[in-house]
């Protein structure tokens, strides 16, 4: 099966989790032309955060409100290059423009300290990202007026979710969480990663360049993605810098679990890679 199928598929599952199979099967995606888009900038304190929506048409004064799905990264690249990326002559890549297709309000954000959101001394953790979360749903209800939102996260992005999720339950509505890891145990990503665990701990910054946003696609097992994306997501990132966060890193090597599934209390979808090596319970 050709890599395009392999995530046309992924998508698809994703969405089974969040809509109806009869919703689904009467949309398709819309073309990345027609896609309606705005930003808009979430404050938590003097933080501002940097947010990126996209609808199948522009929004209209009485009409009905759409399904939110709101989208949050990982820890080595930002809301628009992770679920908005453009990648001429490769398909369609923008989970975005596929889920706006779908019927969804589709919103995604930049974390403290990530892409066009505020720079500051903070480590971004995944404590500090919940609460970034917390700042983007409440933009989210005063623009679209939802109070409840649908929530995916990837990776680190998907503790954060899990975190809010305890935290503000009565915004969640349903949960999708990618290469979720809980306690990390016998994961060889976390395990080697842990080797930098008191470099996580005395800085607040790592080097993210471009041979390790490449590491991303073949670190778990050569040939499983094009190395083509590796370039467009490299240099879509690398107009930010090439330095990220540790606070993710840190947590995820040192202070799992972070989220306790009962107290998520939303229905969810587990999605995980066959090859995926952080993704480990």
């Amino acid at each position: 099966m050709k890599a395009d199928n392999r995530s046309f598929s992924r998508r698809r599952l994703v969405a089974g989790a969040l809509m109806a199979p009869a919703v689904f099967a009467e949309k398709t995606a819309a073309p990345a032309g027609k896609v309606w888009s705005g930003e808009y900038w979430a404050h938590k304190g003097d933080v501002k955060l940097y947010m990126f929506r996209k609808r199948a048409s522009a929004p209209k004064a009485g009409e009905k409100a759409l399904p939110v799905l709101f989208l949050i990264h990982g820890s080595s690249n930002s809301g628009k290059s992770s679920f908005d990326l453009a990648t001429p002559g490769k398909g369609e890549y923008s989970v975005m423009n596929v889920f706006a297709g779908l019927g969804y309000d589709v919103w995604t954000m930049d974390h403290e300290n990530y892409g066009r959101s505020s720079q500051t001394q903070s480590n971004s953790d995944i404590a500090s990202g919940a609460q970034d979360i917390k700042a983007g749903v409440d933009v989210i209800a005063k623009e679209t007026g939802a109070q409840k939102v649908h929530l995916m996260g990837e990776s680190s992005g998907a503790i954060r979710v899990g975190v809010y999720a305890m935290l503000e339950p009565e915004r969640v509505d349903r949960v999708v969480l990618g290469a979720f890891t809980y306690k990390g145990d016998n994961s060889p990503t976390l395990t080697e990663r842990a080797k930098g665990l008191e470099f996580y701990k005395t800085h607040n910054r790592r080097l993210r360049d471009r041979a390790m946003i490449r590491s991303i696609f073949t670190r778990d097992k050569p040939g499983t993605t094009d190395p083509a994306i590796a370039e467009f997501l490299a240099d879509e990132e690398l107009k930010f810098g090439d330095q990220v966060p540790t606070g993710t890193y840190l947590d995820m090597t040192s202070k799992l679990p972070l989220v306790d599934p009962k107290k998520v209390l939303g229905p969810v979808l587990l999605v995980r890679g066959e090859y995926d090596g952080i993704m480990k319970l």
